[in-house]
């Protein structure tokens, strides 16, 4: 009796330990069956790994460092690109193809002069510079008459910066940009000096509007010629007085220096927009949108799309009282369906979303005040909730210095969207055409060119219900754009048929696209690489 009892024991000790062991096998495998890696799954490659927590880490993307895919938040899952479903050919694209820059094709800058060129010559006199616009607009004038000083051998005055704009900005060249640094850094091209001479504040100058774009010969033969009566020339505007094309590659070449060398922002610009940089940098990688739709832009360009008839009154208004501003009727539907306005934020949200860029994206927006504020900023906020600005990411004592100085604020965004992984304007005003310039001088860095002709097209068809949201609209979207993001080409010349001065102006901007007179094909040394900050 006693055995069979031992014997049941044993017999029920075995079940027990079979059935513990069983248990904990089952719950193993499940352990392994929810967190077994993707990359293991099958159905699954690399590419659509999840990232992991220490991948969020930002790091400096380049074509051989870029971020792991994620997953579109469910709160935006009916955007084309995402999807819910693990494993099926709708998933988000990956995230590098987003931040990756275009094809350089091996461009490099170039700037070096060519073996005739010869020190800057006697000078046969003065020329003042009165420059007009903003920033941007002073910027690109300034390079080209440093270029008209080297073609008719003058010794260059530090310009007078635009103080009766629309900004009423009090700013001198020394608050704006590095002054010592602009005079040695072009020392070998032409004379640059702070100040006219004492004993020639008295003498007698002749103001000319030097001929808009204008080549060799207009500066050789009609403006040189003013020397034999006067030792003072004073150019009265400076934008857009020098052509795009058709110049010696020495000229060219001392433009890009002016512009890219020698026009350096001053040290407290260049130290806070360092430190701007580096605050959007610790969020990863960022866009920098120019989201031009400040109250000047609209009412100068007559758009009112989405804006009351209150705010379309006040902006007609100004325009009216805007004695420079010539065009004073303007039809703001035919202005927009030309693509002759800015996206509003509300339409930048929709091209964003459409192209895949998650709703956690880092957007430092370079701009003004957005007329309207919030009322209008609403619907791209609720989008993309990470909106940075100058205002955010510094304390009001910081940019107390800069403050109530418009040339000084633009200066730090020009900074913050230069340095951006992309860059996106939503018009393509000078601040655009000036960034998108200088970021192809730099390697041609992600800037992606909203069409928006064709934009308005697909925005009225939401606005009118005959389209949704979706996989048909982000392609359509994706595929207008695929040619627009930057990518090393040769300047585009005239539109075929213009003729006049209509030709000159349908020309791309030297400094927007500087190739090919500026960059050269060849190969990076050491694989370094190419920032403002020097």
């Amino acid at each position: 009796m006693l055995k069979r009892r031992r014997r049941a024991v044993v017999v029920l000790r075995k079940l027990l330990t079979f059935a513990i062991c069983f248990i904990g096998l089952l719950a193993l495998l499940s352990v392994h069956l929810h967190f077994f890696p993707s990359s293991q799954v099958p159905g699954f490659s690399d590419s659509h790994k999840l990232p992991a927590q220490r991948e969020f880490k930002h790091q400096r993307l380049s074509t051989e460092n870029s971020w792991t895919q994620e997953i579109v938040p469910l709160h935006l899952s009916k955007a084309p690109v995402a999807s819910r479903k693990l494993g099926s050919a709708n998933l988000v694209p990956g995230l590098d193809k987003l931040w990756k820059p275009p094809s350089n094709r091996d461009f490099l800058p170039c700037v070096e002069p060519s073996v005739n060129y010869t020190p800057p010559m006697e000078s046969r006199g003065y020329l003042l510079v009165h420059t007009n616009g903003g920033l941007n607009q002073m910027r690109a004038g300034i390079c080209d008459m440093v270029a008209v000083a080297r073609i008719i051998n003058a010794t260059l005055v530090i310009p007078e910066l635009d103080k009766q704009s629309f900004w009423q900005d009090t700013s001198n060249f020394s608050d704006v940009f590095d002054e010592d640094h602009f005079i040695s850094a072009l020392a070998k091209d032409i004379k640059v000096i702070k100040k006219l001479p004492k004993e020639l504040a008295s003498a007698t100058k002749v103001v000319r509007h030097f001929r808009s774009w204008s080549g060799m010969d207009y500066y050789e033969e009609e403006i040189a010629t003013l020397w034999e009566e006067y030792q003072v020339i004073r150019a009265a505007k400076s934008d857009s007085r020098l052509a795009n094309n058709n110049l010696p590659l020495d000229i060219q070449r001392l433009r890009c220096r002016a512009c890219y060398q020698a026009l350096r922002f001053s040290p407290k610009i260049e130290a806070m927009g360092k430190l701007l940089v580096d605050r959007m940098r610790a969020h990863g990688p960022y866009i920098a949108l120019h989201l031009r739709y400040e109250k000047d832009m609209l009412a100068f360009s007559g758009c009112t799309h989405d804006l009351s008839s209150t705010e379309a009154d006040e902006l007609r208004m100004i325009r009216e009282n805007t004695s420079y501003w010539k065009v004073k009727e303007i039809d703001p539907l035919e202005q927009r369906s030309k693509g002759f306005c800015p996206l509003t934020p509300k339409e930048v949200g929709i091209f964003l979303s459409a192209l895949g860029y998650p709703s956690k994206t880092p957007i430092y927006i370079a701009a003004g005040e957005i007329y309207g504020g919030d009322s209008h900023m609403s619907a791209l906020q609720a989008r993309y909730p990470l909106l940075m600005s100058k205002e955010k990411l510094a304390s009001v004592e910081e940019l107390e210095p800069f403050v109530n100085h418009a040339s000084q604020m633009a200066a730090l965004d020009y900074i913050v969207s230069i340095e951006s992984d992309v860059f996106i304007p939503s018009y393509s005003g000078n601040m655009a055409r000036a960034v998108e310039g200088h970021r192809r001088f730099l390697g041609h860095r992600k800037t992606i060119s909203p069409d928006r002709k064709g934009l308005v097209r697909l925005f009225d068809k939401l606005d009118q219900e005959k389209m949704k949201e979706g996989r048909n609209l982000a392609n359509r979207i994706i595929e207008m754009h695929k040619r627009r993001q930057g990518s090393a080409r040769k300047r585009k010349g005239p539109i075929s048929g213009t003729k006049g001065m209509d030709r000159f102006r349908s020309e791309e901007a030297f400094y927007v696209n500087p190739l090919p007179d500026c960059l050269c094909q060849g190969e990076l040394p050491n694989g370094s690489t190419t920032s403002i900050f020097r």
